[in-house]
């Protein structure tokens, strides 16, 4: 289900999540940062900014730690959307890794993605979508879901079950839930009010923003691909066989 549109909010500021190693998708990512893996001769990161730049982002921050250089070497091409990077010396995951970048984005909601997703657009963008659905009066953070049974290269059980006015649930142990999480989120900087000062999972806060009701999730309304290991790239780059992803001219 989808929770009910409000008056689109204009996100202007995103980070893209850049530092992991990308251990599952070895022995490529021996060589090189996961968001450089190519689908159809174009980067993941590349065609995650090239939405971001069609949404019309002003500014998006990448955080750097395994083979940050090459990230920055391959952004130096890019002038649109403009770009910031933070390397971090030690991996402050999810969570600290944001909570590191918060003063360069401002303090409005931004959108986070990870920078190994790939996606399809549904009827209007996924990032358009989400905006439309950001509420900040209910909400501190707005996940974007995949319905389960339709992610490509995806085989787990599940991440959250949704009901009617857009609450998600955590799946418990043992259950299978019907959506999984696409890896795009509308976050609040008042969400990282008292969070760790060490390395921390955005999860965390997300487990915080549940049981204080202020946790939300939306449809993807496109198709999602699970890029996680060398098998579901395979089957990916095999689905998409030779269709092309059109650059924005950045």
């Amino acid at each position: 289900m989808k929770s009910t549109k409000v008056k689109s909010t204009t996100i202007k500021n995103a980070m893209i999540l850049a530092a992991g190693r990308g251990t599952r998708l070895r022995p490529l990512t021996d060589t090189m940062p996961k968001p450089l893996v190519a689908i159809n001769g174009r980067c993941l990161l590349d065609r995650i900014l090239d939405r971001l730049a069609m949404y019309g982002i002003e500014t998006v921050v990448l955080n750097l730690h395994y083979r940050g250089d090459m990230i920055a070497d391959h952004l130096a091409h890019r002038s649109r959307p403009a770009w910031k990077t933070i390397r971090e010396k030690t991996l402050l995951e999810t969570g600290g890794g944001i909570k590191n970048a918060l003063p360069h984005l401002g303090g409005d909601p931004f959108f986070v993605i990870n920078g190994d997703i790939l996606w399809k657009e549904g009827p209007e963008s996924c990032l358009t979508h989400l905006a439309q659905h950001w509420d900040g009066r209910r909400m501190d953070c707005l996940l974007l879901l995949q319905p389960a049974a339709q992610a490509i290269g995806y085989d787990g059980p599940g991440d959250f079950f949704l009901d009617q006015n857009g609450i998600p649930r955590r799946r418990q142990e043992r259950e299978v839930a019907p959506y999984v999480f696409a890896g795009i989120q509308i976050l609040h900087p008042r969400l990282f009010k008292d969070s760790p000062s060490e390395p921390f999972s955005v999860n965390l806060l997300l487990d915080r923003a549940i049981a204080s009701g202020r946790l939300r999730g939306t449809t993807h309304l496109g198709s999602w691909y699970h890029v996680g290991t060398p098998q579901s790239l395979a089957e990916t780059t095999a689905i998409l066989g030779e269709e092309k992803h059109t650059p924005f001219p950045g």
